[in-house]
């Protein structure tokens, strides 16, 4: 679902109809002469999978540079849409010029048909590799080549909880696995549920478990075995995965850890899930997601209207690893040699102050990938916090499922997390099953 900043849902939701996407701005292609003797286009067309209050501050960000510059952009936002409408206007031989995928899995595929370009001759590689969120860059990586770069990102390794009902109790924030499966279990002795959990999304439901076990294999197996899972050459019925399903059912299958208890997850919606944390007396302490929970839509405008007063955020604990789990947007290039394609590429990639519109003041769900992106731009606390989390990491890995063949990560990963939350299928049957999904080739 991107037109919040989620990736996960925009593959299913994709084949609802390509008819909806939109364009912001429009022009013609028209291209002209540059000094260099190739192509200079008077219009450069970006297409991208994010709407609403993302498209706007992505466009506010952007146009003032394009007036300067003598480009007008056509702006193409498909929220719901994306991979089909890329795909087809790819099968047509009718590719915008830019790209911004939020799924490195569709961007790889593109580039095995070989529909984009490799940027590592258009773009600063070496400044990119010093100035963005370090292992980001990798997500986009095919061989030897470098085919996408962020323009925007997203932290999913952080826990929400009811600031003041949280210090009230005289709780403290966990540094490892085990102090936080300790607080966990204090929260539940005093009669509280610890968790709030929900994977309900629609026809992407199951998503937000994917997110915990992903979460869980780059904390307690690290970003080697992560890497090698992604890849297929790590099974989910490796011991290392069956570890990160074991300590996900010891704290969403628990009795007494969720909200609802165990079975209402599957049918609590992702959007909602954290809301009863903040009722009289809280429904819960505690509620893993990804920072775009801070946005329109998820919590009330009662809470978000003070929310660094109301909200309190801290990094997934550690286990033998930090490293920290992470999605975005990476902008590929489909028009080569074009003098003011590339110009808007860089523009979008290279710049580290680029998204200041986005960023602030409102909440948009914007976290810049530069580290060195000014923090005082984006519009809360909370959110500068959020970004000194990605900021300050060893090492950061894309979404898996997002990154897995789409038969897997969107496809028997999800499902499987519903029918193992459920008690539908058991864990050894689950990660058989997702094993056999795989494609052969």
């Amino acid at each position: 679902m991107r037109g919040m900043t989620l990736t996960k849902a925009t593959a299913v939701a994709g084949a609802v109809a390509v008819l909806t996407s939109g364009c912001l701005s429009s022009g013609d292609s028209t291209s002209s002469g540059d000094k260099s003797g190739g192509t200079a286009k008077t219009t450069v067309e970006v297409m991208f999978g994010f709407g609403g209050d993302q498209a706007a501050g992505f466009k506010e960000s952007l146009e003032p540079w394009a007036k300067t510059n003598g480009i007008t952009i056509k702006y193409v936002s498909a929220p719901d849409t994306f991979q089909t409408l890329i795909r087809s206007r790819v099968a047509g031989n009718n590719p915008p010029d830019i790209g911004i995928f939020p799924q490195p899995g569709l961007l790889k595929d593109l580039v095995k048909q070989n529909k984009l370009q490799p940027l590592d001759d258009v773009l600063d590689m070496a400044k990119l590799q010093s100035s963005i969120v370090p292992g980001f860059l990798d997500s986009t990586t095919v061989g030897d080549k470098h085919y996408g770069a962020p323009v925007d990102i997203n932290v999913k390794s952080l826990v929400f909880y009811n600031k003041p009902a949280f210090t009230a109790a005289g709780y403290e924030i966990p540094t490892t696995i085990d102090e936080l499966m300790a607080l966990s279990d204090k929260i539940k002795a005093s009669g509280t549920a610890p968790w709030c959990i929900g994977l309900e999304s629609g026809p992407a439901s199951g998503w937000p478990g994917t997110d915990w076990i992903e979460e869980l294999v780059l904390k307690q197996a690290g970003p080697d075995v992560y890497d090698k899972w992604v890849a297929g050459e790590t099974k989910f019925e490796d011991p290392a995965i069956k570890a990160a399903f074991d300590t996900y059912a010891k704290i969403a299958l628990t009795k007494g850890n969720v909200f609802g208890g165990a079975k209402s997850i599957v049918s609590s919606s992702f959007q909602t899930a954290a809301n009863p944390m903040f009722t009289t007396p809280p429904g819960c302490f505690l509620h893993k997601q990804g920072n775009f929970v801070t946005q329109k839509g998820f919590l009330s405008e009662a809470i978000r209207a003070k929310i660094d007063t109301n909200l309190g955020v801290f990094a997934f604990p550690k286990g033998a690893f930090d490293t920290v789990e992470g999605g975005g947007d990476s902008a590929a290039l489909f028009t080569k040699g074009d003098a003011n394609v590339t110009k808007v590429l860089k523009a979008i990639t290279e710049d580290p102050t680029f998204g200041g519109a986005w960023a602030g003041p409102s909440d948009r769900g914007f976290i810049s990938p530069h580290k060195d992106f000014d923090v005082s731009k984006y519009g809360n606390e909370t959110t500068r916090s959020i970004a000194k989390i990605a900021y300050t990491t060893s090492g950061i890995r894309f979404d898996a499922s997002d990154s897995m063949p789409a038969e897997v990560g969107n496809g028997s990963f999800w499902k499987g997390m519903i029918a193992f939350t459920s008690g539908q299928q058991d864990e050894a049957t689950t990660l058989k099953k997702i094993d056999e999904s795989w494609p052969k080739s």
